[in-house]
Formats: structure tokens, C-alpha cells, sequence
């Protein structure tokens, strides 16, 4: 999911990897260091949106980027609680687990869960509460956790606030700006790591290299997978050099972290992503994707909301649009709709509700046009239905 900005097989990262795989296809990072490692982390920090020194670990996959996040932060103040927030995703590992929201997909049966995770309510601005405007929503939401600083954790005890810029499985959702920048203030107020998961949202999704960018704030750590390495397993932690060294020598990565093959497909993937055109297009793929979205939307009653940043969007679908009643059962039929007919659609939200958009962003303007006509021939068939 959201793997493959760079396309399927791209001919420049299976050359490389082809290559790296006459030479070395495995090596453990903890015993000794080599060249492709050490090259995506100078890439890392070359474009990760912190200033001053940085660092990178190199791990396998988001889940273990976000624990790896953690274990610095605690390491980094001495202390042990983590802030997350609702309709978060950050994981399957037992941590991760502890940090994410919807209970009955991620979580059911798979208890009991890490324990110093606190979550707080996040401001989802389409579902803003009857009587409230979006700003007093938003000022609602950092009340409460300025609040849970009383209530539920003091700010001592606190090792990190850990938030997606733009909630993946939640939904698309855009963090306000308002709330990313309190809880930065917060963080410096109180010696607390910010922690950027740009896991989904990294790599050229919202057309900048990471979703912090279009926020004007800087996150002590970043942790990026998924398009990272062209749809090979990598994932990252990026940040403060002063932060990632506090961790002892061998506490972080593991066998497989960091595999030479996944580095070379990285490099490539880094170099192509970075380059303003790249990023020019993925903008101009959103805004063509999102005049779509917003053309079913017009059609069909029950696509209640169109969101997100760049060309990473969603569609919400409700059963009544000023209720805002979750679709569920008509959202996986769109999808499987869609499925009949060549699109893949997936559904993500925390009512699974939500169909998400993350295309390649090498797809044509043919390829996108064929495959939304596809997704709106979906909808048309579910909504007749209801």
C-alpha cells in the first residue's frame, strides 16, 4: 500500500538491483558497514526537512521504524510515556499496536498491549461536533492535550508525541496546522521528542518530499518506509544527530536491517523522487486526481467528503451527508466494484469508510482518467442501490 511512487519495476532500480545482487545480498549492519547502507543515510539526511547535524538507522518496515523511534526517545530523555492520538496507525508489533487506533482489525485478541501509551483525541475537521466551528474544534482538541498533561501523564514522564502529518489507515487526514504547531511547542516546552510518522505521507505523496514541509515545523525524528525503497522492505528513523546517538552501540536494527539490495533500490528511488519535476508532477497528479474525486463526489450522494494533501487523497462515503453516517457495507462493495473491473480501491478510515488514492506517481493522465472512470462507473453502480 503506497509502496511504488517510483512505478512497478522501474528499469533503473532493477538494474541496480541486479548488480548489488552479483556482488552482496546480504550483510548484517551491526557486524560491518557497507557502501549502500551507508549511502541512503547520507541521502536521509541530505533531504530530511531538519536542520542542523542528522543521522538515520536503517530497519525493515514502518512498524519496526516507529519502535525504533521510541526506543531513542526514551533513551534520548530517560523517560518512558508516548503520546499518540485517535484514528492513528503506526504498527503491528506489540508497541505499534499499543499506539494504534481501530481496535477490531490491528488489535482484537492480540493483547495485552505495551503499556505508557496515552491517546488523545485528533481534530478530524469533516467531523467536526454539532455547534462548533472548525477552529473551535481545533482549539478544543489542543485543550485536551494541554489537559492530558494534568489529567493523565505529566509532561516529565513523557519521552515523545508521535503523530502522522496526514493519518494513513485514519483516513487522509490532514493534521490542522494549528494543532502541528502547538504540539511542537509543547515538545519544546517540555523536553518531549516530536515524531514525524511519514511512513504513508513521505516520499513525494503530498507533493513535497515529506508532509512536515507544508507545516513550516521541524520534527525531531522522522520515520519513512514504504516508498523509501521502490517496494523493496526498508524503513527508516531520520533526525537530530544529537537524539539518534543516544541509543548504545548494537540497541537498534537487527540480521536483516538495512539489506543491501533494499539500500540500492532506495538510492535510486531517493535520487528520482528528490528532483523538483518528480515533485512537480506528483502535485499535478493530486490536483487532477482530486477534480475527479471531486466530479464523482458532485454525481453521488454518498460520497460525503474528498481529502487529503497532494495526490494523496480519499474518499469518504456516508449514507447521509449531513449526518455524516458511516458507509461501511457500501464502501467495500465499491471497492469490490472496482476490483471487477481492473481498479484496485482500498479501504482505509477508522469506519473503513474511506477509499484511498495513492497511484504511482509515474501514472499517465490516460492511465489515471481510465482508472477513476472505472471508480466512478463503481460508485454509480453502488449508489443506484441505495
Amino acid at each position: 500500500i503506497g509502496a511504488l511512487a517510483v512505478g512497478h519495476c522501474p528499469p533503473q532500480v532493477v538494474q541496480a538491483l541486479q548488480q548489488q545482487a552479483a556482488e552482496l545480498i546480504h550483510m548484517c549492519a551491526i557486524v560491518a558497514t557497507y557502501e549502500p547502507y551507508v549511502r541512503v543515510c547520507e541521502l536521509l539526511n541530505e533531504v530530511a526537512p531538519i536542520t542542523g547535524e542528522k543521522k538515520s538507522v536503517l530497519v525493515n518496515s514502518g512498524a519496526e521504524a516507529v519502535e525504533a523511534a521510541v526506543k531513542i526517545a526514551r533513551a534520548y530523555t530517560g523517560r518512558q510515556a508516548i503520546i499518540v492520538f485517535e484514528g492513528a496507525y503506526h504498527g503491528r508489533t506489540n508497541m505499534t499496536m499499543a499506539m494504534t487506533s481501530k481496535y477490531a482489525l490491528f488489535k482484537k485478541g492480540f493483547g495485552p498491549f505495551a503499556p505508557e501509551v496515552y491517546r488523545l483525541p485528533f481534530p478530524n475537521l469533516y467531523r467536526t461536533p454539532l455547534g462548533m466551528t472548525q477552529e473551535e474544534y481545533i482549539e478544543w482538541s489542543i485543550n485536551q492535550l494541554e489537559n492530558a498533561f494534568i489529567a493523565q501523564v505529566d509532561p516529565s514522564a513523557v519521552a515523545a508525541i508521535v503523530i502522522e502529518p496526514v493519518q494513513g489507515e485514519g483516513g487522509f487526514l490532514p493534521t490542522p496546522p494549528r494543532f502541528l504547531q502547538r504540539i511542537r511547542e509543547l515538545c519544546d516546552e517540555h523536553g518531549i521528542v516530536m515524531v514525524a510518522d511519514e511512513i504513508q505521507s513521505g516520499f513525494g505523496r503530498t507533493g513535497k518530499l515529506f508532509a512536515v514541509e507544508h507545516y513550516g515545523i521541524q520534527p525531531d525524528l522522522i520515520t519513512t518506509a514504504k516508498s523509501l525503497a521502490a517496494g523493496m522492505p526498508l524503513a527508516a528513523v531520520t533526525g537530530r544527530a544529537e537524539i539518534m546517538d543516544a541509543p548504545h552501540p548494537g540497541g537498534l536494527g537487527g540480521t536483516y536491517s538495512g539489506n543491501p539490495l533494499a539500500c540500492v533500490a532506495a538510492i535510486n528511488a531517493i535520487e528520482t523522487i528528490r528532483q523538483p519535476s518528480f515533485l512537480q508532477r506528483a502535485e499535478a497528479i493530486g490536483l487532477r486526481l482530486r477534480q475527479h474525486l471531486e466530479r464523482i463526489q458532485a454525481d453521488n450522494a454518498l460520497v460525503g467528503d474528498v481529502r487529503g494533501l497532494g495526490s494523496m487523497l480519499v474518499m469518504e462515503l456516508v449514507l447521509d451527508r449531513e449526518l455524516k453516517t458511516p458507509a461501511p457495507e457500501q464502501t467495500l462493495q465499491i471497492s469490490a466494484e472496482a476490483l471487477k473491473r481492473g481498479v484496485i480501491a482500498i479501504r482505509a478510515g477508522l469506519y473503513s469508510n474511506c477509499i484511498r488514492f495513492l497511484p504511482p506517481l509515474t501514472i499517465t493522465d490516460a492511465q489515471l482518467d481510465e482508472a477513476m472512470d472505472v471508480v466512478a462507473e463503481a460508485v454509480a453502480v453502488v449508489q443506484s442501490g441505495v
